[in-house]
């Protein structure tokens, strides 16, 4: 499909982890963009870079709105005829478990709704590999998987499984020209939230605050570098089949493999301790009630540990074969992320 240069490409969501990078790498391609957030950010804590340079930059506009609200949505999308869905509710835990369901399901709705509404163009939707469920022991599987289990480990998954595949029929149903892509673990600069979870966990192992190894750090999963998953997302675009699912990752690698490639990086081996599947679930149990009872948020909860149990084998080779999408090497993407926490750490000490 060839794009409009001229045209104007609506974001919902531009505040997020992979949300800002997507935005940022619109404009430095000269797009004009038109980002959706319930207000305009605030510098986030590890922000990788100058805040204004991007939300201050002549070709973006904002516009506050909320995926829950469907007029706001038609209001910011009007004049658009592009548009990337990346708006969810990617956190551990929530008292209120319909949360995850209101914004992964019903708001997705709202958007590909007023999408169909004005009539876009393309629509490129941000899902998560986990919809497409673990995969089984020593297989690389690709997005041709049917779910192994019914069971969904976390109300995440379970939601925005749930919000796929109403996607895929409403599209399938009413012509809406969709294309989804299903990112793996999304690490690297940016921003030190909980969408950025695994830089989080980079910087704790480094730190000797994160030596866990759940379940011995057998498990497999896919690992993609942010600055790849944004050009992934601008490739579905420009190139992705409508109706077609695209896993945006990286490099396979088991949870030892990949605080192995943290010790290279570092040139040092950090500590790690290996653990039973029974003892992180403890604790996630424990700290779930705990939660419940106090309102205390959970760093970590039963599904979240669940899903480290289990293996998310993945290969990006469609991706690579018709989007022409190229991610860098693992070693390479947590040399980066290690330079610039190791940035973070020097602002710190020289602000003190």
């Amino acid at each position: 499909m060839t794009l409009d240069r001229s045209a104007t490409i609506f974001v919902a969501g531009a505040t997020g982890f992979i949300g800002t990078t997507l935005t940022r790498q619109l404009l430095a391609d000269g797009w004009r963009v038109r980002g959706m957030s319930r207000s305009k950010p605030k510098l986030p804590p590890g922000y990788e870079g100058d805040v204004h340079e991007l939300w201050e930059h002549p070709n973006f506009e904002h516009v506050p709105g909320d995926v829950n609200d469907f007029d706001s949505i038609v209001h910011g999308m009007t004049g658009c005829k592009y548009v990337f869905s990346l708006a969810g509710y990617a956190k551990n835990y929530a008292r209120d478990p319909n949360v995850f369901f209101k914004v992964n399901v019903d708001g997705v709705q709202n958007v590909l709704n007023a999408a169909k509404k004005l009539d876009v163009e393309r629509v490129v939707l941000t899902s998560t590999i986990v919809t497409l469920g673990p995969t089984p022991k020593g297989r690389l599987c690709d997005e041709t998987l049917e779910r192994i289990t019914d069971v969904c480990y976390t109300e995440y998954e379970e939601s925005k499984t749930e919000g796929e595949k109403a996607a895929l029929q409403m599209a399938k149903k009413t012509g809406l020209p969709l294309v989804i892509v299903n990112p793996t673990r999304v690490y690297g600069p940016g921003q030190l939230s909980e969408g950025n979870a695994m830089a989080g966990l980079i910087r704790d192992y480094r730190r000797g605050l994160s030596p866990f190894l759940i379940n011995f750090g057998v498990n497999y999963g896919n690992y993609g570098y942010v600055d790849d998953i944004a050009r992934g997302h601008i490739l579905a675009m420009e190139k992705g089949r409508v109706g077609e699912r695209y896993i945006l990752g990286g490099d396979v690698a088991s949870l030892l493999e990949l605080y192995q490639t943290i010790d290279r990086v570092d040139g040092k081996k950090h500590f790690k301790l290996p653990l039973y599947k029974c003892a992180p679930l403890l604790v996630g149990h424990a700290l779930k009630l705990w939660a419940g009872l106090t309102g205390f948020y959970p760093r970590i909860t039963p599904g979240w540990v669940k899903t480290f149990l289990v293996d998310w084998k993945y290969t990006c080779e469609k991706a690579k074969k018709e989007l022409g999408y190229a991610p860098i090497p693992l070693e390479e993407g947590i040399r980066r992320t290690c330079e610039w926490l190791d940035r973070l750490d020097e602002k710190k000490t020289k602000d003190a």
